[in-house]
């Protein structure tokens, strides 16, 4: 299963690349950013969170939300561990 996964962006490697790192849950890799990078939404910035699917940020969440969503993907079991090994595996810094 692929879900998004939450997670905050804890450094921007190149945004004419659209390239940023994300950590969840102290997992860190590059993912692309180039969906949330509009300037009518402020572009992004370090600390932000997003929701990440197969390595792109898809949109913008609060820090809120972001709990709320890891919170029920960990009481799902398997299917949190499946997607934080995906997200491990994908492009590891």
């Amino acid at each position: 299963m692929c879900l998004g996964i939450p997670g905050q962006v804890v450094e921007i490697l190149d945004l004419a690349e659209h390239r940023a790192v994300a950590e969840v849950d102290g997992v860190r890799r590059e993912i692309n950013v180039g969906l949330v990078m509009s300037e009518a939404d402020g572009g992004i910035s370090v600390g932000e969170w997003v929701l990440i699917h197969v390595g792109f940020a898809m949109a913008k969440i609060d820090e809120d939300e972001a709990a709320t969503t890891l919170s029920f993907i960990k009481e799902l079991g398997s299917v949190y561990d499946d997607e934080i090994d995906q997200f491990r595996e994908s492009t590891p810094l």
